[in-house]
């Protein structure tokens, strides 16, 4: 145990430790965190967001070489704070330069769907970089809940976590949701399409409504477009058939915010 501080301080030096194996599952598998109830926040820029946001860690981890300099705002927050060999940071981390610090993080109570509220709906959208990027773009421009349609890629999962630049702190996540339900919302549903309806730029969209963002290759599914109250293209004057969903969803959710 090292002294000096308030907040428990545990050393770990092996890769059998239990706690070493957890983090190594919660950073390399993409539903640990639904099985362990955390998540693993890597890095100085998620844990700022978090702590941003009011969130408090179960546990901070640190360097053994960082911890003599780590700053208080970090060593003070936790339950409990536990200090890893250097060479132990590969095990628990997704990055190709490891972290120097992280937080384990108790993941939020799954929260109900609220039918009014401005969102997005993410339809089998299954790359993760894709749902992240979204997530930023949902929380710069007012769009407060995500509804993630079962076949989406996990919203906490590392990779979502990382892409999402704490975006996650600000949002409403409601996962694995089943179509049906969608009829419980108030709000307009407005999809893109390649093929179909006005162009953007030239339709008044209503807010708050709910954005519908669909399968990387195949687009919103049937029974979701038939729902939609409103159908719109997006203008692309460069002649390509299609924008990646990320790009997109920026600027659809941006044409709200305008609204």
């Amino acid at each position: 145990m090292s002294a000096g501080f308030s907040v428990p301080v545990t050393e770990i030096s092996s890769r059998d430790n239990a706690f070493i194996k957890d983090l190594r599952r919660l950073s390399q598998d993409s539903t640990a965190y639904r099985k362990q109830g955390r998540v693993w926040l890597e890095g100085d820029h998620l844990c700022r967001a978090a702590l941003a946001r009011g969130l408090k860690p179960a546990i901070a981890v640190f360097a053994a070489s960082f911890w003599p300099q780590a700053p208080a705002e970090w060593t003070q927050v936790a339950q409990k704070n536990i200090v890893i060999s250097d060479a132990l940071l590969p095990e628990i981390s997704g990055l190709e330069s490891p972290a120097r610090m992280g937080f384990v993080l108790e993941l939020p109570a799954a929260p109900e769907l609220q039918p009014g509220a401005a969102s997005v709906i993410l339809d089998r959208v299954q790359d993760a970089g894709n749902v992240g990027s979204i997530l930023r773009s949902a929380a710069a421009f007012g769009f407060g809940q995500i509804i993630a349609l079962k076949g989406t890629a996990a919203l906490w999962s590392p990779k979502v976590l990382r892409a999402g630049m704490g975006a996650h702190f600000g949002l409403r996540l409601v996962e694995g949701v089943a179509p049906e339900t969608l009829a419980d919302l108030t709000v307009p549903i407005v999809v893109t399409s390649s093929h179909h309806g006005s162009f953007l730029h030239q339709q008044r969209v209503p807010m708050p409504c709910a954005w519908a963002m669909g399968h990387e290759g195949q687009g919103v599914g049937e029974s979701l477009m038939a729902r939609a109250s409103l159908k719109v293209r997006i203008d692309q004057p460069g002649g390509e058939e299609s924008l990646n969903v990320a790009a997109a969803a920026a600027i659809c959710l941006y044409a709200s915010a305008l609204a």
